[in-house]
Formats: C-alpha cells, structure tokens, sequence
C-alpha cells in the first residue's frame, strides 16, 4: 500500500490516478475500434503511456528506497515519465476531437491544421510540466540565441512548413485537384508539413517540396468558378487540300455529336476547327471537355477512332506525307480486271439480300457498281430513329443491334443485325423517316445504296416493285409484332394492307 501512494505522488495525482489510467485505456480502446485510419496514432499514444508508466514505476522505486523527492535524479525522473504520459493522453484527446467530434459536426479541417495544434498542444505540455521542478528563466533567456540558430539550420524544412500551412489555409490547391507543375500533371493525394505528394496517371508519387509548390508556377487543371471540373482536350489531324475544310468538319462534328462518349461532356459540345495550312495538307483539330481527368489517353483513342471512321465514311482519306515517286503507268486491262471482280463480289453478296432477290444478275451487277462503302466504328449510332435519309444499308462485316424508342428514350434492342442483313429501306424506297435506331455493336462495314442508283433499276423494270413490296411489308409487320404483340391473324391483315399500301407510295416516290 506505501508502493502504490509513493506511485500516486510520483504521478502528481491522489485517487484520481486509477481512473485517469481506466479512463485512457477505454477511450484508446473505443478510438481503436471506431477509427481504423487512426490506429497508428493510437497505437504510438498506447506505448507512451506504457513508457509513462515504466517511469513512474522507477520514480516511485526511488521514494520507496529512500531518495529524496527534491533531489535532481527524483525530479527528473518524474518528468520524464510525467512527459509521454501527457503526450499519449494530447494524441488520444485529438483523435476524438477531430476524428469524432468535428466529424460529427461535418467539419473538416486542414491536415496541417491539425498537426500544428498538436504540436503547439505537446509544447504547452512539456512546458508546464517542466516549470513544476525546474527553473525555466533560463532557458527563455537564452531562447532567442537557440531560435537564431535553429531558423538558420533548418532554413529551408521552415520555408517548407511555412509554404505547407499557406497552402492548407489558403485553400488554393486541395486534396483531389488536378495540378501541372514543373512539366508533370497529377492528382494532389495529400499536402503535409513539408512536401506536397501528387499521384501521375502513371501510377507514380512524385513528393514536391511545398516551398518548391509555392515559388513556381501552378496550373489547376479543369477548376473554373461555377463550373464543374472539366479540361478541354485537343486531338490533331490532317486532311488533304483537295477535300472542302466545311465537309472535313461537318463529317467529324455529326460523327462525335450521334452518340454521347464516357468521360467527354455534353456542354460545350465537341467541334471540329481548321487549324493551320500546311505543305500538301490542311491541320485540324476536335476539341472536346474531359469530365475524368485519369483517362485522357483513352478518350483521345475513342476520339480519333470516331474521327478515323467518320472521315472513310465520307470518302475522306487523312493525308500521308507527300514524296516524290517513281511510278509505271498500270495498264488498263489489269484495271478492269479488278474492277470486274470487285463488282462481281459486290453482286455476290446483293444476291444473298432478300430485298435484291427479285433482280437479275445484270440488274444487280449494276447495282454493285454503284454501291458506296460505310464502315462504323463500334458504338456509333449507323442511323437514328427519326432522321430523313433516301438510303439502305448492307452489312458486309459486323453486328449491329436496333432499338426503338419510348418516349424519347431507347428501349431495350428488338432484334440484331448480322452481316448480310439489312436496313434502312423504308427510307429508301418510300422516303418517310427511319423507324429505329440502329447502333453499331462491333466495327461494321456496310454498302450503301442510295435512291438514285435504285431508280434506274426501277424505271427499267418497274414489275418488280410488287415483290419488294412484299418484303417490306413483311418486315415492318414483323416490327409492328414485337411492339403490339400481334398474333398470327392479325399479322395477315396487317401484311395485306401494308402491301398495298407501301406499293402505292413506292410507285409515288420514284415517280413510277
């Protein structure tokens, strides 16, 4: 019992030591439990109070041998383990106070701001406890000297926490902004006492000196007041002289504005601009708004995938470097030869669409001839509901899916479209809008045939529109069944009438 009162004086408390002791296990015990991202901290607070402990036992072993209370080896003793006694109890306590109590308010204050309150809170601390046995004058009195050369030593670690604490008070850069410094770009992970650490989208930490952050210059990528964060992206290309600037962007803007891109912004929208004039070429460039700054690569890969197909469709190579060749003349029958052979595939795979079986071989030769290529890329929208176009489409390579929609929404896909399927005739032969919206579920190459290459067909052997008639109304009951649907009786009538009907419009249209 004399052990443990020489105990409580060496603590500096009576009966309230046991408690103090109870109460600090608990609450490090509950911190622990509650606040995983702390346990560090609650871990280290944990082994100064044992430490603490370790001390007071010792200064209370000194009592219980005899040693004098005022002696020196007593009383610093006591402050020794008086000191991580204070430390552990000032780390816990700002555990609960910013991780518990200003959390539950909603507050969030700066990490450094945390820190340097800490900091000031351990100074506080080791001075009281210090001035209970020690005169501590002349210490102060010999401060400044000590604080000269201290400044003079840690110049540049002072000019780092300085730059720290006005970064984190400032509020300039934060946590989660996106910044260029120096040449490099990345996401501002945390800002401590020293260094500012920013994640690169290569995966890498690079740890930036605060004072360095604060004498260059910054670039916030994608921060604009009232706006959200978005970073405008520039993707360059060239195109021959010989094609018009007007259709070069007309082809590129209708091709990124068809189908919305992840990560690119509906406002602004994505453009097209001529950007200079070259040697044989015109520059151009689409620019567009990035919602994600992590993919940038990616969504440029989207982009120039976008603009590549666009620009086939409309018959509009990118331009390759101009040299000087020497070439021999091909002749003429070798020309033909593959030209005939082209047709003759093109012809072929006509033959399998069931819209072009009630032609001749010659009348789908001629045809063939005048078929134009139009490759998708995936995801494109091929045609949309609504649109006025006077062509169909062949498909010769990929799949596609069609949708219809729903009150200005698309619903689930009615049917998929395979190579050697087609679509698009409604439009082609009787000119009202298209019906569906067919999207591209793979790269798809397709033939188009437009009206005026059908008309010839047509004006030679109008017979034939009877049994094109037949198979588009088919087809369009077929679509009016899996919206209504129909059943079998139903869909003869519907077929009857849709024949009729769409072979009156047909011969209206072309003028037959």
């Amino acid at each position: 019992m004399n052990f443990w009162r020489q105990l409580q004086t060496a603590a500096g408390m009576n009966r309230a030591f046991p408690w103090l002791l109870l109460a600090f296990i608990v609450s490090a015990l509950v911190l622990y439990l509650l606040k995983p991202a702390e346990r560090m901290r609650i871990r280290t607070a944990a082994l100064l109070f044992a430490l603490s402990l370790v001390g007071l036992l010792a200064a209370a072993s000194l009592l219980s041998f005899g040693v004098n209370p005022a002696s020196s080896i007593y009383k610093w003793t006591r402050w020794a383990s008086r000191l991580p006694q204070s430390f552990a109890i000032v780390s816990v306590a700002g555990v609960f106070v910013f991780e518990v109590f200003l959390d539950a308010l909603r507050l969030k204050p700066p990490r450094i701001m945390r820190d340097l309150l800490l900091a000031l809170a351990y100074i506080v601390v080791a001075i009281m406890i210090l001035s209970r046995d020690v005169d501590i004058s002349g210490i102060v009195a010999t401060s400044a000297v000590l604080t000269a050369i201290i400044g003079l030593s840690f110049q540049d670690t002072l000019g780092n926490m300085m730059g720290g604490m006005a970064l984190q008070m400032e509020r300039v850069i934060g946590v989660g902004d996106w910044i260029k410094i120096d040449g490099q770009e990345g996401r501002v992970k945390e800002i401590r006492w020293r260094h500012t650490a920013i994640e690169t989208r290569n995966w890498d930490t690079i740890v930036i000196p605060n004072s360095a952050v604060m004498k260059s210059q910054v670039t916030i990528l994608g921060r604009r007041a009232g706006q959200p964060r978005q970073h405008r992206q520039w993707v360059y290309f060239n195109v021959d002289f010989r094609y018009s600037p007007a259709d070069v962007v007309n082809a590129v803007e209708t091709a990124l504005g068809a189908e919305p891109i992840p990560n690119i912004a509906a406002e602004p929208a994505p453009n097209c601009v001529m950007m200079d004039f070259k040697e044989s070429y015109g520059s151009y460039a689409v620019r567009y708004w990035l919602t994600d700054l992590a993919v940038d690569d990616p969504t440029n890969s989207i982009v120039r995938t976008r603009v590549y197909y666009a620009l086939r469709r409309a018959g509009i190579p990118l331009s390759i470097p101009a040299h000087a060749l020497f070439v021999t003349e091909e002749e003429q029958s070798r020309f033909e030869r593959k030209r005939e052979e082209d047709v003759d595939e093109r012809a072929k795979r006509l033959g399998h669409v069931e819209l072009f079986q009630a032609l001749t071989v010659e009348e789908r030769r001629a045809l063939a001839g005048r078929l134009r290529v139009a490759p998708f890329v995936r995801g494109e929208a091929m045609t949309r509901q609504g649109a006025e176009a006077h062509w169909l489409y062949v498909i010769t390579r990929g799949d596609a899916e069609v949708r219809i929609s729903v009150d200005g929404n698309l619903s689930e896909h009615v049917a998929t479209l395979h190579e050697g399927d087609f679509f698009g005739e409604m439009g082609m032969m009787t000119g009202e809008p298209r019906s569906a919206t067919v999207i591209a579920l793979t790269d798809v190459e397709c033939y188009r045939v437009d009206k005026d290459s059908f008309h010839d067909v047509l004006r030679r052997r109008p017979e034939i529109v009877e049994n094109i008639s037949e198979v588009l109304a088919r087809r369009t009951v077929e679509l009016d069944a899996a919206r209504e649907d129909l059943n079998e009786e139903a869909k003869q009538a519907r077929m009857r009438y849709h024949q009729g009907d769409l072979l009156h419009r047909i011969r209206n249209f072309f003028s037959l």
